[in-house]
């Protein structure tokens, strides 16, 4: 459904010398299929989005969406609109792409409940929780109609514990509304628990070094773990949580326990 073929995308700068974020990026991502991209912070990862999503053109290379597919693209901030309620930040996707029908209005008071908003359709932003908000968030981008989403680092913004709930939420919603998308994430735990493949970038200028088949059969993931801390620089996951005393424990669906580490 995206072929991304020999990306590279070049940044002008004041010494006249280009900043090369993307060279020899490539991506193919299949129908239905969820995908997340990690590596170090400033390689490129929301710059290969933004080049996906059409919101930046690459400097060479191409981008093919299959069949005229739409992308939806789903920022780090909830980007809700203070002055509208819950349901009209909701729908405000669908009325900007000339789909808000009486039957995706529907639709959205029927997701409400799915989203867990139920009762909240008249809250102004201010009154929802973080994870409320980027549930809405999530919401909106879904009732814009795309075929894929991109989700840049869609719960950055929330504390460890929520941010793990949230992650356990939306592997549900996903079985019961599945889309092709393609994730941004400095979580190798987020990825590996919501992903189909996982993706390793390099340092900048940023290109996909290896790839994970993500096993539902082993999900706990722990051979693929200590290989995507070790390209990511950090050794071993015990090492790396020296460097982020917050990381937590929960049980998610697909294990008896993970133990979770922020990057």
């Amino acid at each position: 459904m995206i072929s991304a073929v020999d990306i590279r995308v070049d940044f002008p700068t004041s010494t006249g010398q280009p900043l090369t974020a993307l060279d020899g990026f490539d991506l193919e991502v299949r129908a239905g299929e969820f995908v997340s991209l990690v590596g170090p912070s400033g390689c490129g990862k929301s710059t290969a989005l933004r080049v996906l999503a059409g919101l930046q053109r690459p400097t060479a290379g191409t981008v093919r969406l299959n069949n005229g597919s739409r992308t939806a693209w789903m920022p780090q901030q909830d980007a809700l609109l203070p002055w509208r309620r819950a349901m009209s930040n909701a729908l405000i996707g669908a009325r900007l792409t000339g789909r808000l029908t009486p039957e995706v209005t529907a639709e959205a008071h029927q997701l409400f409940e799915e989203f867990g908003l139920t009762a909240f359709e008249r809250s102004w932003p201010t009154q929802l929780s973080g994870g409320m908000r980027q549930r809405l968030a999530l919401l909106r981008t879904y009732l814009t109609g795309a075929e894929i989403l991109l989700l840049d680092e869609p719960f950055g913004a929330l504390d460890p514990i929520r941010r793990r709930q949230m992650n356990s939420w939306l592997t549900g919603i996903w079985a019961l509304h599945p889309r092709t998308a393609v994730q941004v994430t400095h979580d190798v735990d987020e990825a590996l628990l919501l992903s189909d493949r996982v993706l390793v970038m390099s340092d900048r200028p940023g290109r996909v070094t290896s790839t994970f088949t993500v096993d539902r059969n082993h999900p706990l993931h722990h051979q693929q773990r200590q290989e995507i801390f070790a390209l990511l620089g950090t050794g071993t996951p015990h090492a790396a949580e020296k460097y982020q005393p917050q990381d937590v424990r929960q049980t998610n669906p697909r294990s008896t326990g993970s133990h979770n580490v922020e990057l």
